[in-house]
């Protein structure tokens, strides 16, 4: 029995170092805690890669804006997507961002912005790829990637099997976004 309890400790504590050495790699203006139901997703943004949509995420959560907006459309396989106040997929801040089209390749946990027809059209609504969704590359915005919690994204209510549009009935929503280094 105590050595079972000394391999438990053993346990807790290397898992507690490795926790330590991915936070002490992090850089807190640059990462987002997105609160989910289930628990809290760390998301690096990439301010060399996408800095005016970074700049633009980090002023809406600073506002407050993305509490309690709902993940609108979400498909099986695909991609989970929020950050219209409206909740219906045609809202958002009112201020369109030009793209920022990149080489990074949109894997699963990556975070893009949503937009309409246009390239320059993204505002506020952004999305989170369950898979390699590589058909996207170079056509959106990547500003960032989940770098823990991933398993937290996976479970976001999705929408019925067959429904083209991806539109959630009853959906989840970001319980709360902050910039890390806001909450340390």
């Amino acid at each position: 029995m105590r050595r079972l309890l000394t391999l438990f400790l053993m346990i807790g504590g290397l898992m507690a170092a490795s926790l330590e050495g991915a936070n002490a790699q992090t850089d807190p203006e640059n990462t987002l805690v997105l609160e989910l139901k289930d628990g809290k997703v760390l998301i690096e943004m990439l301010p060399e890669v996408a800095p005016n949509h970074v700049a633009r995420i980090k002023e809406l959560t600073r506002e407050g804006f993305y509490d309690g907006i709902v993940f609108h459309r979400v498909m099986e396989g695909f991609m989970a997507q929020s950050g219209d106040p409206t909740g219906t997929g045609s809202g958002g801040s009112g201020v369109n961002i030009g793209a920022e089209f990149s080489n990074e390749p949109f894997s699963r946990g990556t975070a893009g912005m949503a937009r309409a027809q246009h390239p320059d059209s993204a505002d506020s609504q952004f999305f989170i790829t369950f898979a390699d969704a590589s058909f996207l590359n170079g056509q959106y915005t990547v500003w960032g990637r989940v770098v823990d919690g991933m398993e937290y994204v996976d479970n976001i209510k999705k929408a019925p099997a067959g429904r083209q549009s991806g539109a959630v009935d009853d959906p989840d929503k970001i319980v709360s976004m902050k910039v890390l280094a806001d909450v340390q």
